[in-house]
């Protein structure tokens, strides 16, 4: 059994809360989608925590806080500037450290009959692939000829299905439990540490050769809007959109 995560973005309470729900089930093979910092208050700590797991890939917060956060809005730039600062006033060795595991965190990690990207085959870092393209043909048949059988994604924060037939099914339209079969499948994971779904939860998936489920865990979002708030160089908004899980 596997677990994979994705779209941390600093938060710590979440990463906390789901990596103990993995620790419950009794699984140690865990996997993250990239954007482990970004928005929120604790990016030494989730890098930290990170570092501990079987594979990371790179999101496109961790490249834009290696290199220049291009194409951001306003908010999220300066949470990314403010985390390079954080980064750079930790003491040398530990920000050697830190900064090595960023710098050498790959695009795509293919694991065998299952790739693991943080946006899509097509554009690893940036492309974002929403329930609404299943509209778009040319887009989704290109992306699913990219690999095998199963690609796992995050970016869009927002959990599901999209199969080869051009569908999409949210964990509710699955009952949070889907079985692999001979169909290729987009699987997004969710987002632990900012979901977008509508539902202030942290999200993240275990799967086996079989199936796979979507799993939701509550975390004190309340103690990381705090954090958000006491912060001047985060905009408050990242804090109030984790009530409502947008």
């Amino acid at each position: 059994m596997r677990a994979i995560i994705s779209d941390i973005h600093s938060n710590l309470e979440a990463l906390d809360a789901v990596l103990e729900d993995i620790a419950r089930r009794g699984i140690d093979d865990i996997i993250c989608l990239g954007d482990i910092v970004g928005y929120g208050p604790n990016p030494l700590e989730c890098i930290d925590r990170t570092m501990n797991l079987s594979a990371c890939v790179v999101g496109n917060h961790d490249q834009a806080v290696l290199y220049n956060p291009l194409y951001f809005n306003p908010s999220a730039t300066r949470a990314i500037l403010w985390t390079r600062r954080v980064l750079e006033s930790d003491g040398p060795l530990a920000t050697s450290k830190r900064w090595k595991f960023l710098e050498h965190l790959p695009s795509v990690m293919i694991a065998r009959d299952a790739i693991f990207v943080h946006g899509s085959p097509r554009n690893p870092q940036n492309e974002y692939v929403f329930s609404t393209d299943v509209q778009n043909a040319e887009k989704m048949l290109n992306i699913f000829a990219l690999f095998e059988r199963l690609c796992f994604v995050g970016h869009t924060h927002i959990p599901g299905i999209f199969t080869e037939d051009l569908s999409f099914y949210t964990p509710e339209d699955v009952n949070f439990r889907f079985e692999i079969g001979r169909q290729k499948l987009v699987v997004n994971v969710g987002s632990v540490g900012q979901p977008r779904n509508g539902v202030p939860l942290a999200s993240y998936a275990v799967c086996d050769d079989l199936h796979f489920e979507f799993c939701r865990v509550k975390y004190d979002v309340e103690k990381t809007v705090a954090k958000i708030e006491a912060n001047a160089e985060l905009d408050n908004s990242l804090g109030y959109r984790l009530r409502h899980g947008r």
